[in-house]
């Protein structure tokens, strides 16, 4: 598996330039993801376990993912990859959420909740956020990394990590990693 990268959390992925740097031995600074790049499925571990609030204020526990693919995109409506990349996820999510597949935002670094709350009203964005402003989902995914914004993390029926992508995806490019990972549950 190629080099998974990470860009901090202050600042929205950019995919220029590679450097090397710890911040607090928290998160890993190096250039974006490719496009496409997909975990095989014998290199693929356990994604972490997690649990919060999601914006609606009911509780979530990671676990009410597991049997089904899930999408995980990290976002802050403070990001301008975000608010592009995130209604554009509605529409794949739209497609494919009867297939067994869901999505769960996680939105990070977000100073008031009304911020993240109005975005997700004016987008009308359907699928379910989690709302994390400590970063605690992201550290968690320290690992994969989940520290740049936006992130995407797809997680195979197995609740296995499938795929790891730092700055924005297309919906072509998600649509055919969904398509892939559905495809091996036959």
């Amino acid at each position: 598996m190629t080099a998974l990268a990470a860009v901090a959390l202050t600042g929205c992925s950019t995919g220029s330039g590679a450097v090397d740097v710890n911040n607090g031995g928290q998160f890993r600074f190096v250039e974006a993801t490719p496009a496409g790049e997909v975990i095989d499925v014998a290199d693929r571990a356990l994604a972490p376990e997690f649990a919060g609030t999601l914006l609606s204020g009911e509780d979530f526990e990671s676990r009410e993912l597991s049997g089904d693919v899930a999408v995980l995109n990290f976002w802050g409506s403070w990001c301008p990859p975000c608010r592009v990349e995130t209604p554009e996820f509605q529409e794949v999510y739209e497609e494919v959420e009867s297939q067994g597949v869901q999505f769960l935002g996680i939105n990070v670094k977000e100073t008031d909740q009304q911020f993240a709350d109005a975005f997700v009203t004016d987008a009308d964005i359907t699928f379910p956020s989690l709302y994390d402003p400590a970063s605690e989902v992201a550290l968690a995914f320290r690992d994969y990394p989940a520290s740049a914004i936006p992130s995407t993390i797809v997680l195979d029926g197995d609740y296995r990590v499938a795929a790891v992508y730092t700055g924005t995806v297309s919906q072509e490019d998600l649509r055919a990693v969904l398509e892939r990972v559905l495809g091996e549950e036959d």
